[in-house]
C-alpha cells in the first residue's frame, strides 16, 4: 500500500490510523488550516479540533501533569525539552541523514537567475515578445540545473504554450510528451502546427490511439489528456476485468523514455494520492516541466505534487528518524513496519511535511516557526519557479486595461425573508457542530449549508425547487414537471429529443432545420450545443417527465417550474439591466456570464432569451466536438453577444478574446478560479478594454466570501509572488467568519 501522508508524533495501532490523522487535505476555507493564524493561539486551535485531536491533546496533557507531579514529589526539577516536534524531527533526521543539514544553506548560497533574453528560435514563425525570450532563456538554464526542469507560472494569457514550443525548437530533440486537459489538446496541436514547420505531432487520445511505442518515439510531440494518462496507468497497475478475469495491460506512454514531459495546467495533479497524480509521477523523462498560472489554489500542500513530479530531492522523499532509510514512497505493506528498514510509521517523515507544510499548518505564517517555514518555501520556489504577471510586463504585452468592479444589490423583501430564515437555520446547525467540537467531522454538511445560502442569494428557486426538497414545505404547492423546449424556452409541445439529448417542440425544431441544410451546405447544428443535429422529426412524442425520470433531470431546473408564474430574482434582473445598457451603447460588445451553478445558468438563459438576447452556453458535460462548435459559434457570429459559461468548464484552456465583458454571478472562495475565468479574455490577442463585474448581494454570505477571497489571494501572492506584507493578513477562523460567529 502506498500513501502520501505522514506520522505526526502520536502512537497508532495501525498505519491507516496515522493516515487518517493527516490534515494535509483540509482546504484553506476550513478552520483546521492555521496558515496565517495567530501563532500560539491555543484557545483558537482547541476550538476547531476534532474529537480525535481533543482526545490526543487531553492524553498528552495528563501525561505531562503526571510528570510534573512526580517531579514535585521527588524534589527533582523536571527538565523540559523546549524544542518543537518539528525541530526534534529535524535533529533526528540530520543524525541519520547528515546531507539534510546543508539543504537550506546550499539553497541560500545559489546565485539568483540572471535575467537575459534568448535568441529568437530558428523555425518559429512568430516573433517572441521580450519577456517570452527571457522565459526561454530561463527554461534552457533550468534544464542545465539540478532540477532539470521547473514550474513556469506566468499568469494566464501570457503565452506559456509558445514558450514551451520555443523550448522544443531550441534543441529539436524528441520525443516530447505534453499532458493537458482534454479541451486544451487541440489548442496545443493547432499552435504547434501554426508556429512551426515540419514538426510531427501525435494526438494520443481516443479509442484508436496507438499502442506502438516506436510510433510515439518517432514523434516530435505527443499530446495526451490527463484522463487517458490515468486510464493507461490504472490498467497497468490495477488491471481491468475481461470475461471474468483481471487483465493488466502495459501502458505504452509509461514505457517510453521521454526527452521532456510537460504538464499543462499542472494543478490537475495537486491531490497527491489520486491516480492522475501517480500516473504523472510514473512517467520517465530527462526533463520535467509544470505549467500553471495558478500553481497554488487552496493550500500550501498542493505544491507537493508538482515538486514530487519534478523529482525534488530531498523534498519529496520520506526519511527514517532511526536509520539511513530513504524512500520516495510510503512503504508500509502491513501498515505497521517499513518494508525497507522495519521501523514503524511514527519514525518516518516526509522532508517537505516536516520542514514546510506542517509548521505552517500548526503555527501560521505571521511569526515563529510558521514564518520560518514560509520563508523556506519561498526560497525553494525561487530556485525552480518563474512567475511574471501582466501588470509587471504590461509594456511588453500591450494589453488593454482590465477593470474589476463590484455591483452590489439588495434583496427584495421576499428574498430577504427567505434568506434570513435559511441563515438562522444554518447558523444554528453550525453552532451545534462548534459546541460539540465536530466541525471538521461534519465538513461536507457545513459545505452544503454554505452552498444553500449562496444559491438563495442567486435565486430562491435554486433552493426551493432543489431535488433534495429541503424547503419544499415553504411552497405550499408544487409545480408539475414539464419538458422545456431549448429553442422557444416554453413548455415543449409535441416534445421530441435529439441525439445529443436536448428536447424541442416538434414544430420549433422543424422550422430550425428548414430544408435540412445550412446556407454553406453543412448539416444543421443543434441550437443548444451546436453539435451536428441528428433528430427524427417523425419520432414518437416524449411522455411527460416523472420525478425520478432521467429525461426530466436532463432538462434541469426549468422542468420543475411553472414558467407562466415564474419570477426573476434581484441578481438576474441586475444582469439584465447591465446587458441591456451595454446593448444600447454598443451592440458589437460581447459578454461572458460565469456561474458555478448550472441550474442558475438555466434561469439566466430563460430570462435573457425572453429579453431578446442571442446567447449560447458552455457546460462541463459537453463533448469536445460540441464544446469546440459552441466556442466557434460565439466567436464567429456577431449576433451572439452573450456566452453563458459554467465556471469550471470555461475556466481553463479556452480563448474567448472576442468578448470584452465578464459578469461573475456568484463568488467562489478560491480566488484563483475566478482569475482563470477573467483571463479567458484578458490575454494576448485582446484589443478592447476589459471590464469585469462581480455581482454581489449585500448583507449576504457573498460579501463575506469576497473578504475571504482577499485574504486567500494575499496568502497565494505571499507564497509565489513578492508581497511580504501579505503574510500577516490571514485568518484562522474562515468558517466562523462566513457564519459571522
Amino acid at each position: 500500500m502506498e500513501t502520501e501522508s505522514e506520522y505526526d508524533g502520536t502512537e497508532y495501532d495501525t498505519a491507516s490510523e496515522a493516515e487518517e490523522s493527516s490534515d494535509d487535505d483540509v482546504p484553506l476555507a476550513g478552520p483546521s488550516n492555521t496558515e496565517g493564524g495567530a501563532p500560539g493561539s491555543v484557545a483558537e486551535e482547541q476550538r476547531w479540533e476534532t474529537a480525535k485531536q481533543r482526545a490526543k491533546r487531553l492524553k498528552r496533557e495528563a501525561r505531562e501533569a503526571r510528570a510534573d507531579a512526580n517531579a514535585r514529589r521527588t524534589g527533582k526539577a523536571r527538565k523540559k525539552d523546549k524544542r518543537s516536534h518539528y525541530q526534534k524531527s529535524y535533529d533526528a533526521l540530520v543524525q541519520h541523514h547528515p546531507e539534510l543539514a546543508t539543504v537550506w544553506p546550499d539553497l541560500q548560497k545559489k546565485p539568483k537567475h540572471e535575467v537575459k533574453q534568448a535568441l529568437q528560435p530558428t523555425g518559429l514563425t512568430i516573433k517572441l515578445l521580450p519577456f517570452q525570450l527571457e522565459g526561454l532563456h530561463w527554461l534552457t538554464s533550468q534544464e542545465k540545473s539540478d532540477w532539470k526542469g521547473g514550474i513556469l507560472a506566468d499568469e494566464m494569457g501570457m503565452g506559456k504554450t509558445i514558450q514551451i514550443i520555443s523550448l522544443f525548437l531550441s534543441d529539436r530533440k524528441k520525443p516530447n510528451l505534453v499532458v493537458a486537459p482534454t479541451v486544451a489538446i487541440l489548442q496545443w496541436r493547432n499552435e504547434i502546427e501554426k508556429y512551426t514547420k515540419g514538426f510531427k505531432v501525435i494526438v494520443w487520445h481516443g479509442a484508436n490511439r496507438s499502442s506502438d511505442a516506436t510510433a510515439l518515439k518517432s514523434a516530435d510531440v505527443v499530446l495526451a489528456s490527463y484522463g487517458v494518462l490515468e486510464s493507461a496507468f490504472r490498467k497497468q497497475v490495477s488491471g481491468f476485468r475481461r470475461k471474468g478475469n483481471i487483465v493488466k495491460e502495459q501502458s505504452v506512454v509509461h514505457s517510453v523514455e521521454w526527452h521532456r514531459v510537460i504538464l499543462d495546467e499542472a494543478h490537475n495533479i495537486k491531490e497527491r494520492a489520486t491516480n492522475t497524480a501517480k500516473a504523472a509521477f510514473a512517467l520517465t523523462a530527462k526533463y520535467r516541466w509544470c505549467l500553471s498560472g495558478t500553481p497554488l489554489q487552496n493550500r500550501v500542500g498542493e505544491l507537493y505534487s508538482m515538486i514530487r513530479f519534478l523529482d525534488g530531492d530531498p523534498f519529496s522523499y520520506y526519511y527514517c528518524k532511526r536509520c539511513p532509510c530513504k524512500s520516495l514512497h510510503w512503504q508500509f505493506t502491513d501498515r505497521r513496519n517499513c518494508d525497507k528498514c522495519g521501523h514503524t510509521p511514527m519514525h518516518h517523515t516526509c522532508f517537505w511535511n516536516n520542514e514546510i507544510l506542517k509548521p505552517i499548518q500548526r503555527f501560521g505564517t505571521a511569526s515563529g516557526e510558521g514564518r520560518d517555514s514560509f520563508e523556506r518555501l519561498r526560497l525553494l520556489l525561487g530556485g525552480m519557479m518563474l512567475r511574471r504577471t501582466k501588470l509587471e510586463r504590461a509594456d511588453d504585452m500591450g494589453l488593454p486595461p482590465r477593470t474589476v468592479e463590484v455591483r452590489q444589490d439588495m434583496f427584495n423583501e421576499e428574498e430577504e425573508d427567505l434568506y434570513e430564515s435559511l441563515y438562522s437555520d444554518t447558523t444554528r446547525k453550525f453552532s451545534t457542530y462548534l459546541d460539540q467540537g465536530t466541525v471538521l467531522n461534519n465538513y461536507s454538511n457545513i459545505f452544503t449549508l454554505l452552498t444553500r445560502m449562496r444559491q438563495l442569494a442567486c435565486h430562491p428557486d435554486l433552493v426551493l425547487r432543489s431535488k433534495t426538497g429541503i424547503t419544499k414545505k415553504l411552497l405550499g404547492d408544487e409545480a408539475g414537471n414539464i419538458h422545456v423546449c431549448r429553442i422557444c424556452q416554453e413548455e415543449a409541445e409535441d416534445a421530441i429529443m435529439s441525439k445529443c439529448r436536448h428536447i424541442f417542440c416538434r414544430e420549433c425544431v422543424r422550422q430550425w432545420v428548414g430544408d435540412g441544410e445550412a446556407e454553406d451546405g453543412r448539416a444543421p447544428e443543434c441550437p443548444y450545443c451546436h453539435a451536428t443535429l441528428t433528430i427524427d422529426l417523425e419520432g414518437d412524442t416524449l411522455d411527460p417527465p416523472r420525478d425520478n425520470d432521467n429525461l426530466g433531470a436532463r432538462q434541469g431546473l426549468l422542468s420543475r417550474l411553472d414558467l407562466n408564474k415564474w419570477r426573476s430574482s434581484t441578481k438576474i434582473e441586475a444582469l439584465v439591466e447591465e446587458l441591456t445598457k451595454l446593448r444600447s451603447e454598443d451592440k458589437t460588445i460581447k459578454s461572458l456570464v460565469f456561474s458555478q451553478f448550472v441550474n442558475f445558468l438555466d434561469l439566466i438563459a430563460f430570462r435573457l432569451t425572453r429579453a431578446g438576447f442571442n446567447i449560447c452556453r458552455l457546460e462541463g458535460n459537453m463533448s469536445p466536438e460540441a464544446r469546440n462548435k459552441t466556442i466557434e459559434h460565439f466567436m464567429n457570429n456577431p449576433g451572439v453577444t452573450v456566452f453563458l459559461v459554467s465556471l469550471k468548464a470555461g475556466g481553463v484552456a479556452v480563448n474567448l478574446t472576442e468578448a470584452s465583458r465578464v459578469y461573475l454571478m456568484d463568488p467562489w472562495w478560491n480566488p484563483s478560479v475566478e482569475v482563470q475565468a477573467m483571463d479567458r479574455i484578458h490575454r494576448l490577442g485582446q484589443h478592447r478594454p476589459i471590464i469585469v463585474k462581480r455581482m454581489v448581494v449585500e448583507n449576504s454570505i457573498e460579501s463575506r466570501i469576497i473578504e475571504l477571497q482577499n485574504k486567500k489571494s494575499a496568502m497565494i501572492e505571499a507564497a509565489i509572488g513578492k508581497d511580504d506584507s501579505a503574510m500577516g493578513r490571514l485568518s484562522v477562523s474562515d468558517l466562523s467568519f462566513l457564519f459571522s460567529l
